[in-house]
């Protein structure tokens, strides 16, 4: 069947069938996308423990815009946004197909922001980086959503809500960045810094209470939250997917490290 019948089915689908999952992956290094790592193993064994969904829907940090965009093309490129690693990184490409139908469902499904389709993107690194290992066979559609750069957390969060119901007819939310995440602090070796690991805890604390609205008040939490978060682009996505969570979901964690000094690893499975 097409991948768009695939996705009208889905659209006129009720919603009765099991519930899907969200995760939030902290991505880190795009290497992880070619080498066996603690963390690419991770990604593998989490993917093969989820039911496999009908279609992807992820927020990247690495797609910042101007209003709010979702991929609407029939075939999103793998886009390698960034530079000095080897050329193995730059030679991988993830093909998945996207679903213009899907992005038109999204676009019809959010109140909070006039969503607009986007056909000159694709899939940057902290997407496919993370999708090659958990789906390696690229068959599952994805589409991609932009981080608005003019909202507040709080309405990132909102938007995460509004999308919730995209779970109930078997669409995999994944939000991709890193809880703490500095580049002008990072160390190239298996370390952590005492504020990275203090506010990564203190965000797993906030989790497992589900205290949601300290999360979005990230910046109130004090010096480890000011080191850990120095621009929110790596933050925001961890909003989306805990915006999807309903009372009923319960959440674990996985590939828990924090690493290169200033980057966690963490990542969260909510439902």
């Amino acid at each position: 069947m097409a991948t768009n019948s695939i996705i009208r089915n889905l659209a006129a689908a009720p919603e009765t069938e099991a519930t899907m999952l969200a995760l939030f992956i902290g991505h880190g290094n795009p290497m992880n996308a070619i080498e066996d790592t603690e963390f690419s193993r991770a990604w593998a064994e989490v993917a093969l423990s989820l039911p496999k969904p009908k279609a992807l829907l992820c927020v990247s940090a690495h797609w910042e815009t101007a209003g709010t965009r979702v991929t609407a093309m029939e075939q999103p490129k793998t886009i390698h946004d960034f530079y000095g690693f080897p050329p193995a990184l730059f030679e991988k490409r993830y093909p998945a197909p996207g679903s213009p139908d899907l992005a038109r469902m999204v676009q019809g499904l959010v109140r909070t922001a006039a969503i607009e389709l986007d056909s000159d993107w694709g899939l940057d690194h902290g997407e496919w980086s993370v999708l090659c290992r958990m789906f390696p066979d690229a068959d599952v559609p994805v589409i991609q959503l932009s981080l608005d750069q003019r909202k507040i957390p709080a309405s990132h969060y909102e938007l995460g809500r509004e999308l919730r119901g995209l779970r109930k007819k078997g669409v995999l939310i994944l939000g991709s960045g890193n809880i703490a995440h500095n580049l002008r602090e990072m160390a190239w070796e298996d370390s952590a810094y005492d504020w990275a690991l203090e506010f990564d805890a203190r965000i797993k604390g906030l989790i497992l209470s589900g205290d949601h609205e300290a999360i979005i008040g990230y910046s109130k939490l004090g010096r480890s939250a000011h080191l850990a978060v120095p621009t929110p682009e790596h933050y925001l996505p961890l909003l989306y997917a805990l915006g999807t969570q309903d009372d009923s979901d319960g959440v674990a964690f996985f590939a828990d490290k924090v690493t290169l000094g200033s980057m966690s690893m963490r990542s969260v499975k909510i439902g």
